[in-house]
């Protein structure tokens, strides 16, 4: 009897300790969920804030960038402000040569890429109708092709009849002639590369003439007075130089273009003068 009561005993305070521990371990598990859940909730709150601060910070960023586009002048608004500063009677003079001088080197360019002439096909194209058609054949061949080279051979096949001599004097005087048309209008191109640079310096003399002028008038050198008035000068020349380089550019390209026509016409002169002696020969 005392043995099962002591074991009885012994049990229960088993029992009360299990129990106390396993409340004790409940009670800490519901502490660390807890923390984890305030931990949780203080993260999220800081990301949430971290979150809006970061689209604050974009949308002051992205609302600089605009003003800042916004208030970036573009290429157009600054050559225009460039162009009053230098004054409108000198730089409305230089802009009215690169006007004119570019209207005749687009006209040129236009002229002679239309001149151009494949001049191989044009030499069988005409030697085949002389073997077939004789100089008439010929000559229509040459009419109803562009460029100074088929004027040329039609000029040289019209003095078929008075020999070869006569073909060759007449292609060499035509020849001049033709080549005098390709160098129509490069003088005014050439003028207006020599004249806008030289307005562009006159100017420039001119506003420093106004910028002492002004110095005298104040009685004191002013570094803004000096300064502007220089500025005001000098846009003249930057003006006038801009303008000589374009057009130099067109006229060096017209120039090259006018030297490969010449000799194109004088290889294929030659080669027509070689077709028709073997042709006479016949």
């Amino acid at each position: 009897m005392k043995r099962l009561v002591i074991l009885l005993m012994l049990t229960g305070v088993f029992t009360m300790t299990h129990l106390q521990t396993m409340a004790q371990e409940d009670a800490a598990t519901e502490e660390v969920a807890t923390d984890s859940a305030e931990m949780v909730a203080d993260d999220s709150l800081a990301t949430e804030e971290y979150a809006e601060e970061e689209y604050v910070e974009e949308e002051v960023a992205a609302a600089d960038y605009e003003e800042a586009v916004a208030e970036e002048p573009s290429f157009h608004q600054i050559v225009k402000d460039q162009f009053i500063q230098g004054g409108w009677q000198f730089m409305g003079i230089v802009l009215l040569c690169l006007i004119l001088g570019l209207a005749v080197s687009i006209e040129r360019i236009i002229t002679l890429n239309l001149a151009t002439t494949n001049t191989k096909k044009l030499l069988e194209q005409v030697e085949g109708a002389l073997n077939s058609g004789g100089v008439e054949a010929a000559k229509d061949v040459c009419r109803n092709t562009q460029g100074p080279v088929a004027s040329i051979f039609v000029q040289g096949l019209m003095r078929m009849s008075e020999g070869v001599e006569m073909v060759e004097k007449s292609i060499i005087s035509y020849g001049s002639v033709e080549m005098g048309k390709l160098e129509k209008g490069m003088v005014w191109i050439s003028l207006f590369i020599s004249l806008a640079p030289m307005l562009g310096f006159m100017g420039t003399v001119i506003g420093m003439i106004d910028a002492f002028d002004a110095i005298a008038e104040a009685g004191d050198v002013s570094p803004a007075l000096v300064a502007g008035g220089i500025k005001v000068a000098l846009l003249t020349t930057v003006g006038g130089l801009i303008v000589a380089v374009i057009l130099q550019l067109f006229y060096n390209y017209l120039v090259s273009k006018i030297d490969s026509l010449v000799n194109s016409m004088e290889d294929a002169s030659i080669s027509l003068v070689d077709i028709l002696v073997k042709h006479s020969a016949k």
